[in-house]
């Protein structure tokens, strides 16, 4: 009987110990869906993101070239059918560079050491 007791009040003290963990566990969850936590941690884990950097770097160069694509067809001609064309090709070359940042940047990164090459030459060059 004396064990049957015991064993009553250690199972009554687990419950306790649960009702009290669940309740906690509770409060977690209802904190976390408030909706300015929902904010803060949506945020954190876009900002922290390994693609983030890439895909900004991708976003900038694809806009960038386009806007310069654009800008070369429109400063050509006053004619709106080549304006247009100039817009058409900027979301073309936008969205090509985009879907391709790696080929665009080794692309830039031969030129860039090219032309870093060819000033190096220039230097080392006596008259």
């Amino acid at each position: 009987m004396a064990a049957l007791k015991e064993e009553i009040i250690f199972l009554q003290d687990q419950q306790t110990l649960e009702l009290i963990l669940l309740e906690e566990h509770f409060r977690q969850i209802a904190e976390s869906l408030k909706p300015i936590n929902l904010l803060k941690s949506t945020l954190k884990e876009t900002i922290t993101a390994p693609q983030l950097k890439e895909n900004a770097v991708s976003t900038t160069i694809g806009l960038a070239a386009g806007y310069l694509s654009k800008l070369l067809f429109i400063n050509v001609s006053r004619n709106p059918l080549i304006k247009i064309l100039g817009t058409v090709l900027q979301f073309t070359f936008t969205k090509m560079v985009a879907k391709n940042p790696e080929g665009i940047k080794s692309v830039g990164k031969e030129i860039l050491n090219g032309i870093k090459n060819k000033l190096s030459k220039n230097s080392n060059r006596t008259y």
